[in-house]
């Protein structure tokens, strides 16, 4: 429980007695290795603080074959927070990588500390506002052309070929 207070607080900042409070909340559980913690076409019903293990979010794609979309360490929230809130089927499922142990609750009992707590309110909304902010910069990492596309396009330019790239400026 230690790891959840230590993220508590480095998440919103408060002293470790409300903290403690906190992780008070949470259950331990226990997934196998290759266990879904959630599951596509599936309401993400159960929040997840990762305290030991590793697991990845996957997608299929038209042909089935699946494709790995994010990796989950130790101390991380592992949740499908569009699911979990807005009560929608999840389009991705998340399969423990390695046994794992989490520290977890379900959406009513989430429901029921954000009402009773304003800390706890804070914390969460934090972790949302992160959990934006990391999805964001993985769509601009997403965006931005690699290192080989740019000396690519670099050497086309400088070779006389007429393809100009958007990504660089002929020197």
């Amino acid at each position: 429980m230690q790891k959840l207070i230590d993220f508590s607080v480095q998440t919103c900042p408060m002293p470790q007695e409300q903290a403690k409070n906190i992780a008070g909340f949470f259950t331990p559980k226990e997934f196998a290795k290759n266990d879904l913690l959630v599951k596509e076409g599936r309401v993400c019903n159960e929040y997840y603080f990762l305290n030991e293990g590793f697991a990845r979010a996957f997608i299929y794609d038209l042909e089935r074959n699946d494709i790995t979309t994010a990796f989950y360490a130790p101390n991380n929230v592992v949740c499908k927070l569009y699911s979990f809130f807005k009560r929608i089927p999840s389009k991705e499922n998340i399969q423990a990588l390695t046994n794992c142990t989490v520290w977890f609750h379900t959406f009513d009992e989430l429901q029921q500390v954000f009402h009773s707590m304003l800390l706890f309110r804070e914390f969460g909304r934090t972790i949302l506002i992160n959990e934006y902010a990391k999805g964001k910069i993985s769509i601009r990492r997403k965006k931005k052309p690699s290192l080989v596309n740019h000396y690519f396009f670099r050497s086309r330019i400088n070779n006389g070929d007429m393809y100009v790239s958007p990504y660089v400026r002929p020197s």
